[in-house]
């Protein structure tokens, strides 16, 4: 016979491990209670409790007993029963849900007041003005939380009763002046609602519980939820306490304080204190706070008191506390404490510094920082103090703060830029054209596209700051300006400052804070405790990760920059990129040829070009590998646009017959769905002679660094490989050139042959593509695609805000990896893969392999290595060894 669910536990009989049933807050309690710390008692209705609540709309039939007996021990315990006449007890109903959710759902104090109780404990206290004050708070919080009544008419209410005497602050009214209030409170709540404010002070506290249960439904606290990846199903824990009171008189008071400095790290008490108040005050900000320095001239043995407690709980947690307490005549109480929230820069000192002082081992300071928080250290950003409103919002891209005046082509950036000029990038959306531009460019903003658009995933790889998507932004080229809604009007060369982080657009020029962390990265050097912090954890994350981290990198220049950030090699070389710019034009030729020699010809003049390329890839990553991936777009994209040569042509009275060429080719090369067209390793078996030509350069580039006494170490990556039939043709015609240039040369050449798992089918038939493939690379941008059946640029333009809206994405698949579905296509292909060659390297190389989570699940699905973005080569770099020592060895993040 199974246990009855308990739902109502006194604090004394929890404890820190039990906060998915007692909520955070409930389990810190249990936990000061059980180290005997002094906090008032009291007892915590469980999240069971909240969740049956939440399914079936009435509360658990044994929980009204349960609360009974829990608040008749409370009563015993403190000598007074709750809202008698005389000397009440009163009680305050929190929540506490597992994870902290600050502010977002709803707290009631002073619960047992009624018309009677009030004046008993005035007689009790000998201070009436603190009872009615404590009155008119608890009807104000009860009837706008639990009765509904708009919280403003409360507001407005007493901001007039503050205007007729000329004071500022609510403590400055007299009893009087309180008593009024709280009447007319009862009179708003009366007419607003049709019912009285309740006098029985155990349907107070039974009312209040459901209203703190309905609170974890509200539109913030799911909106909280959505951007934490909090968990819908958890609900809240519902905390019962004595009330103890700060708002007693003048040797009373209440405050926040932190076991060191949350915005810093910097180790010392921290926080904020309020005479003369309760606890909701100092987080209203209702009236100024003091300095928590400032208790130790008011109160110096309350303050020695809390030095202690907090050194107690820092020990006891042995992490960063944050704690709120309150004085009552001189007397100190804890009411709270839980694992204090950060800023990154203090999550890196605070775990360097529990190491350094042996609190905490190297594993669990490694574990407590993460690969986000790291990010944004790297970046520099606007000064904080700036209050400028944006011009628009976008999405966040690819974080930084740059600024520079406005262009509308990639030519005219790098036009600007050559004469030394700062330039931002404004395009509708960027195209592969565009790059020169977005190179040439401080930041790129479109006015479409989400974080996986061209624009996003180009410029998180060359580390340029980005906002996309700013669809309120009417952009213009043929005029060259873009509009606001509000009717402003940017044109080009107007300065703009670009806030990548935050996703905003700024007019004029916005101060700039440059990053110490992003400098000792590439030097290696530290700078002082914050930079020494961060890389003590990537030498930690360095020593215990299995995975690789990689770089996609393009050119010779972003070859350096990686392997300074620690990149171990290029895991994604993107040759399409090279045939841009000037090269334009002998691409373009290639695709007019109209016959073999013309195409041989237009072939012959790009393979210098490209083996200047890989060899000097090759020597910037000398000693690593080096994947290159042959082309992979169709041919078309190298061509201009349709409509732009249509519209030339007819503007034009003595066209240039060559544009007629190339719109004939435009047009005969059109797709419908392009990305699933002639591209990847089908253009390479379509178009003789250009997959040779790009293994020819690959084995020649090769060949002059070992001429060098280099150590290349290149390898050719097959794209959109579906069936094994394809890789074999392609793997046939890569080994002839090889050994023809081996032949030619006189030196061995070794460079493995593998493919792009892109496909569902490549997935699935993973088996038999290892037959031919010494390496896997799982392209999950376009498998996410294929996988889901959507172009990303449409989806995240058009109904991917709904999707996640309703709850269909937690989080975009093109930002996290999708686990239940392409996630499984990941692991069916490893698994497949090595059981035909169990030497078979697997690796990702879309933009999922620098985010977070997505890198925790790659070390459990096996792979060998993550290849990202020059810029997030430190933070995956982290996050790899966090997920060997929390997938595998299995310790958490205590935060």
């Amino acid at each position: 016979m199974s246990k009855p669910t308990k739902y109502v536990y006194a604090f004394a009989e929890g404890g820190r491990d039990m906060a998915a049933l007692l909520g955070g807050k409930g389990a810190g309690l249990a936990e000061m209670t059980r180290i005997g710390l002094p906090v008032p008692p009291g007892f915590t209705v469980t999240t069971d409790a909240c969740k049956v609540y939440l399914e079936t709309g009435e509360e658990p039939p044994e929980l009204g007993v349960e609360a009974a007996h829990a608040l008749t021990s409370l009563e015993q315990a403190m000598g007074r029963t709750l809202g008698a006449p005389d000397d009440p007890l009163l009680v305050s109903v929190r929540s506490g849900a597992r994870f902290s959710m600050p502010g977002m759902m709803e707290t009631i104090l002073d619960i047992g007041l009624n018309d009677q109780s009030v004046i008993g404990l005035a007689k009790a206290s000998g201070q009436e003005r603190f009872a009615w004050d404590s009155y008119r708070r608890l009807i104000q919080m009860f009837g706008h939380t639990v009765m509904g009544v708009d919280g403003d008419l409360f507001e407005q209410a007493i901001a007039a009763h503050k205007a007729r005497h000329a004071v500022a602050d609510d403590h400055l009214l007299d009893t009087g002046e309180l008593a009024r209030i709280t009447m007319e409170f009862k009179a708003i709540i009366s007419k607003e609602t049709g019912e009285d404010f309740p006098q029985d002070p155990a349907d107070q506290l039974s009312r209040a519980i459901r209203a703190v249960f309905d609170s974890w439904n509200t539109e913030r606290a799911r909106v909280y939820r959505h951007r934490e990846h909090i968990p819908e199903d958890l609900g809240t824990a519902v905390n019962v306490q004595a009330m103890v009171f700060g708002n007693l008189d003048s040797d009373s008071g209440t405050g926040v304080a932190f076991t060191r400095d949350p915005a810093t790290g910097g180790r010392g008490m921290y926080g904020d204190y309020l005479p003369d108040a309760q606890g909701e005050d100092v987080v209203a900000g209702v009236r100024d706070a003091l300095p928590l320095s400032e208790l130790k001239t008011l109160d110096p043995r309350a303050y020695a008191e809390l030095g202690d407690h907090l050194r107690t709980l820092e020990n006891h947690y042995r992490d960063l506390c944050d704690v709120e307490f309150t004085v009552e005549r001189g007397k100190l109480w804890i009411l709270q404490t839980r694992v204090g929230k950060r800023t990154a820069e203090a999550a890196f000192r605070i775990a360097h510094d529990l190491r350094e002082e042996q609190t905490i081992t190297a594993d669990e300071a490694l574990v407590r920082v993460d690969g986000a928080e790291l990010t944004r250290l790297m970046f520099p950003r606007f000064d904080v103090k700036a209050t400028d409103l944006p011009l628009a919002r976008g999405v966040p891209a690819s974080p930084g703060a740059a600024v520079g005046a406005v262009v509308f082509g990639s030519a005219e950036a790098v036009r600007r830029a050559a004469t030394g000029e700062k330039v931002v990038l404004v395009r509708r959306e960027t195209t592969p054209d565009d790059l020169p531009g977005m190179i040439a460019a401080q930041a790129v903003l479109t006015s479409r596209g989400g974080k996986t658009s061209h624009a996003a995933v180009v410029a998180r790889g060359m580390g340029k700051v980005c906002v996309c998507g700013a669809e309120a932004l009417a952009v213009d080229t043929a005029e060259r300006r873009f509009t606001t809604p509000s009717g402003v009007v940017v044109c080009e060369g107007d300065t703009v400052s670009v806030d990548g982080t935050a996703g905003t657009v700024h007019l004029g020029e916005l101060p700039l804070t440059a990053s110490d962390v992003g400098r000792a990265l590439e030097t290696g050097a530290a700078a002082g405790p914050l930079t020494e912090a961060v890389l003590g954890a990537l030498a930690h994350a360095d020593s215990v990760r299995r995975l690789e981290v990689r770089a996609n990198a393009d050119t010779p220049e972003d070859a350096v920059r990686a392997r300074s950030l620690g990149a171990q090699g290029i895991g994604l070389c993107r040759t399409e990129h090279m045939f841009l710019g000037e090269r334009r034009a002998l691409v373009e030729a290639m695709i007019l040829a109209g016959d073999d020699i013309a195409r041989e010809q237009a072939l012959a003049a790009l393979l210098p070009l490209q083996r200047e390329d890989f060899t000097g890839i090759l020597e910037a990553m000398d000693g690593l590998p080096v994947t290159i991936r042959l082309l992979d777009p169709p041919l078309h994209e190298f061509l201009p646009d349709r409509t732009e040569l249509a519209v030339r042509l007819a503007r034009a009275t003595d066209g240039d017959p060559r544009d007629h060429e190339l719109l004939a080719a435009v047009e005969r090369m059109h797709e419908q769905n392009p990305m699933l067209g002639l591209r990847g390793v089908r253009l390479g078996l379509a178009v003789p002679g250009l997959m040779a030509m790009q293994v020819r350069a690959v084995a020649e580039a090769v060949t002059a660094r070992l001429r060098a006494d280099g150590h290349p170490r290149a390898e050719i990556m097959i794209p959109l490989v579906g069936a094994v039939e394809e890789l074999r043709l392609a793997r046939a015609e890569t080994g002839r050139v090889l050994a023809e240039v081996a032949a030619e040369t006189g030196i061995a050449l070794d460079c493995p042959i593998g493919t792009m798992i892109e496909l569902p089918r490549a997935a699935l038939t993973a088996g038999r593509i290892a037959e031919s493939a010494d390496f896997f690379s799982f392209g999950t941008n376009d498998l996410t695609q294929t996988t889901w059946g959507l172009s990303r640029d449409d989806a995240e333009a058009s109904f991917f805000p709904l999707y996640l809206e309703k709850g269909v994405f937690g989080v975009s698949p093109f930002d996290s990896i999708d686990q239940e579905g392409v996630g499984r296509l990941v692991e069916l292909a490893v698994e497949a893969g090595r059981s035909v060659n169990p030497r078979l390297e697997t690796g990702v190389c879309g933009e999922h392999g620098g985010d977070p989570e997505s890198i925790h699940f790659f070390h459990r699905a096996g792979l060998d290595y993550v290849s990202c973005s020059p810029f997030r080569i430190p933070a995956a770099r982290l996050e790899a060894g966090r997920s060997a020592l929390m997938d595998t060895i299995g310790i958490s993040d205590s935060r």
